[in-house]
């Protein structure tokens, strides 16, 4: 059986970027990880949503599980046009 990555679940893909990063810390300390780990995963996360809802926020927001106001804030944080 060979290995495809699209097959292989979320929570599995997280858990080998984080033993990646920290295999490549080299005795470096961290600092807010989670911040750091939620801003990579949920920008890709709101663009994927918006792309697939063509740019229908109130779409979005429903998927999303948020408010519409609150997914318009994070459009503005992440800097995204939609």
């Amino acid at each position: 059986m060979t290995f495809n990555p699209s097959k292989q679940p979320l929570c599995q893909q997280v858990t080998q970027a984080l033993d990646n990063y920290f295999s490549q810390l080299d005795g470096h300390e961290v600092n807010n990880l989670h911040a750091l780990v939620i801003s990579e995963v949920e920008k890709p996360l709101l663009e994927a949503v918006l792309k697939h809802t063509k740019s229908n926020q109130s779409k979005a927001a429903k998927m999303l599980g948020l408010s519409r106001g609150t997914l318009r804030k994070k459009i503005a944080a992440y800097q995204l046009n939609h």
